[in-house]
Order: structure tokens, then C-alpha cells, then sequence
């Protein structure tokens, strides 16, 4: 069986694990090499345009029609969007890490979904879940109908078994996983912990760069598909399906990722956070965090996304007469951040890896009095933020809680504290000024 990956954001790939398995010349000839079952997968329409047009042959064991009639089963915390359950206040809102699970738990059963936007039924909107896992996918695999899928791991390694190969995957990388592909997820440390976002509206794809050129930001070419690599025991395997948020599960007497051979530009990628190339000012001021983009899903308003994935990464500060932490702000986005590793330079504390922050349409914040009091009396020299990765899930929709988020005793009650005590500084003797 073949192993390694293919290189390419966007690329048509072509890849056996058998030498012969893909057909010459014909996407579906009569006879199949191997007497394998050609298949199709789109993920867009069937005429989108062809640099939009995602689409994979696979050429496989046995056909994913060879299955039973799917029964519901309890989708636990799992949440789609809409939903109406938890109050989603106008308030900065923060949360600790997420527990470990106190039985054997594996990736679908540790998902805790904690805010989301839009309508899966329309394809708007996204949701976004946290995990924690410490079991193995051996015998179950998961399809999601719903969305497509960005893992980010935070602590704890993956092995994410998908139908078109394998893809291990690090605190520090990132996993996309088309709608509808099925895949398995086997820890490697035992303990596995992490974000994922569900997008329900245009595919995730890289930013336009605009007047930065044609450099910069994530290059396509470090962006890695697997190579064909299938598993072919006649043993049982539970199919976990979400669509329209419900779940269920249905038993074939074989393991479905059985791909020998394909071909196509849908394909599950692996992206390495330290291969981003940081933008940034050389004079005064900084740009805005879009600069930050590393994977853009648009809406149908030009520049304005259905959902952005940023990241703040290890970077070097020169500019000068500036404020370089980022500024107060309110936003027509809404943010929801993470933290991999390191420390936020705009959070003195509280705000630790592994856990969570929101900030919704028009909620102000910025860096906490701390971090501000430090900015300010700082001496600008060049200096290089280092040993850190944070990451926003960032929205042109409002993100609503969930009951899970709204109850979650990880929630931290004093978050507002951290912008208490900033000081008057503007003098007593000009505040009539204004009257004159």
C-alpha cells in the first residue's frame, strides 16, 4: 500500500497504491483495472467553473452505495446550526480548556460544539467544536454530509485515516476534510485535544493576495495530499453520518476506506502553521489581521467571509511610533480565538493553550490594561514574538452559543476584570473645551 503525500493546494492529483489501478485515458471504462468500482465524489456542482470545480474519481474494493439503511443514534453535544438553545449575550466571553474525558471517548464522541452561525440547510454559516479524545477510530469511520472540516490539534497527535490515504497531523498542522469524505481518527499519544471548524458554505481556499503579489501567506505548494493508501479487512465497520445535524450510523460487513487508486482536486490536505509566511509593516502602524489569513471560505458578498481562518504566529516587530499589540477595536466580524501553544501577546493571563475567547459583532476589546501599560512604556526596539501560536475563526455572522458553551464551568466569570483600572489620562482643565 502506498504512503507518503502530494503537494498543491488546488492541484489534480493522481495516485495508486497498486501499480495499474488507475485507468488510462477514461474516467470510467467498462472494466475497471482490478475489477475495482469507479466512483465519483463532487464537492461542488457539477458546472461550477473549473478553477472553482472540486471533484475526485476514485476507483475502490467496493462501491460506498454496498451499505444499509442509516438508524438515528443521539448526536450527544453535537450541535447544527440553527439553534436556539443557550443565550448568546453582547459580552466578551472566555473559557478554560476543555476537560479530558473521564471514560473512553474517541474524535465524534468528544465533540462539544460551542458556537455557530447560519443554516446548514441553505449552506451559510459555520459552527465551531471542540475535542477531546482518548480512544481510537479502528472500526468506526465518519462522514460528514454536512460541512467540510478544518482540525487544528492543540495537544496530542493524529492519525486521520481517510478514504483517499493517511494523514498524520500535529499540534501545530492542520487537517482540511471535504464534505463527505469518510475518515477515522487513531490518537497517537493516547490523549488527543483540539478546534474544528465546520464550514457549511463555500469551501475553505486560500486568500487572494491582492497588491502583497504573487509571493507571501500560505503557499499552495505547501499544502499535502495524501497518496493512495487503502485498508481491506472483511471485518465490520460503523459509518457515523451527520446530516442536517442529526447523527447516524449504519454497519457494512467491511471497512469502507478502500480507495486503490485516484485522481481529482478534492482531496483531504495537511498544512504546517510554521511554512506561513507573516506579512508585516517595516515603517509605523501594522496592517489589519487579515494579513494573517491563511484559509478564506467567501460568502456571497465580496470581501466580507462566510468564515476566515487567522493565525498569529511567531513574527518579528520593527515598527516604529507604534502601538504594536493589537489595538481596541470593534469589529462587524465576530472572532472566536484559540490558543495552540505560547502566550497571546495581547493577554497578560488567563488566556491559556487549549482554551477558547468570543468576541461578537461590535463587542469592544482589545489588549488587556497589562499588556496595554506595557505596550505603551516599551522601548521600540525590533524584537521577535516568539514561541507562540494563536489562531481566530472569524465571522461575517454572529456566532450564538450553544447550552454546552453557555454552561460550561470552564467559563470564566471575571473576564471583563482584565480591562478594569485603565486610568484618566486626559486633563481635568480641557474637559470644557468642547463648549468654548
Amino acid at each position: 500500500m502506498a504512503s507518503g503525500t502530494l503537494t498543491g493546494f488546488g492541484n489534480h492529483f493522481a495516485t495508486e497504491a497498486v501499480a495499474g489501478a488507475l485507468p488510462v485515458g477514461q474516467n470510467s471504462p467498462q472494466h475497471v483495472p482490478f475489477g475495482l468500482y469507479a466512483e465519483l465524489i463532487s464537492g461542488s456542482a457539477f458546472t461550477a467553473p473549473r478553477a472553482e470545480n472540486r471533484r475526485t474519481w476514485m476507483y475502490r474494493v467496493r462501491p460506498s452505495a454496498m451499505h444499509p439503511a442509516f438508524r438515528t443514534i443521539d448526536a450527544g453535544r453535537l450541535r447544527t446550526a440553527p439553534w436556539s438553545e443557550g443565550e448568546t449575550p453582547p459580552n466578551r466571553l472566555r473559557w478554560n480548556p476543555l476537560s479530558a474525558p473521564d471514560r473512553p471517548t474517541d474524535f465524534v464522541e468528544g465533540l462539544v460544539t460551542w458556537v455557530g452561525n447560519g443554516d446548514v440547510a441553505t449552506r451559510q454559516g459555520s459552527a465551531v467544536h471542540l475535542y477531546a479524545a482518548n480512544r481510537s477510530m479502528p472500526d468506526r469511520v465518519f462522514q460528514n454530509h454536512d460541512g467540510e472540516l478544518l482540525l487544528v490539534p492543540q495537544s496530542g497527535g493524529l492519525v486521520v485515516r481517510t478514504e483517499l490515504g493517511r494523514l498524520a497531523v500535529a499540534p501545530g498542522e492542520i487537517a482540511i476534510l471535504p464534505r463527505g469524505l469518510k475518515f477515522a481518527v487513531d490518537l497517537v499519544e493516547g490523549q488527543a485535544r483540539g478546534y474544528v471548524l465546520e464550514t457549511y458554505g463555500q469551501p475553505l481556499q486560500l486568500p487572494e493576495l491582492g497588491p502583497i503579489g504573487s509571493n507571501g501567506l500560505a503557499n499552495p505548494r505547501d499544502f499535502e495530499a495524501p497518496a493512495a493508501a487503502f485498508e481491506d479487512p472483511d471485518r465490520p465497520t460503523q459509518v457515523v453520518a451527520k446530516f442536517l445535524g442529526q447523527l447516524a450510523v449504519a454497519d457494512v460487513p467491511h471497512n469502507p476506506l478502500d480507495v486503490v487508486a485516484w485522481h481529482g482536486t478534492l482531496a483531504p490536505m495537511r498544512y504546517d502553521l510554521a511554512r506561513f509566511n507573516t506579512i508585516g509593516t517595516v515603517s509605523f502602524d501594522h496592517p489589519d489581521p487579515s494579513i494573517f489569513t491563511v484559509l478564506t471560505s467567501p460568502s456571497g458578498h465580496p470581501g466580507t467571509a462566510n468564515v476566515d481562518f487567522v493565525i498569529f504566529p511567531p513574527r518579528w516587530m520593527v515598527a516604529e511610533h507604534t502601538f504594536r499589540p493589537p489595538w481596541f477595536h470593534r469589529n462587524l466580524m465576530s472572532e472566536f480565538m484559540g490558543l495552540i501553544h505560547g502566550a497571546y501577546d495581547a493577554k497578560a493571563d488567563g488566556f491559556v493553550p487549549g482554551g477558547v475567547s468570543l468576541h461578537n459583532c461590535m463587542t469592544a476589546h482589545g489588549p488587556d490594561r497589562t499588556s496595554h501599560d506595557a505596550a505603551v512604556a516599551a522601548t521600540l526596539a525590533p524584537h521577535k514574538i516568539d514561541n507562540t501560536l494563536a489562531f481566530m475563526f472569524e465571522s461575517g455572522w454572529v456566532y450564538r452559543l450553544t447550552a454546552a458553551a453557555t454552561t460550561a464551568p470552564s467559563r470564566q466569570p471575571d473576564y471583563d476584570a482584565c480591562w478594569d483600572g485603565f486610568a484618566r489620562r486626559f486633563p481635568q482643565t480641557l474637559s470644557g473645551a468642547s463648549t468654548r
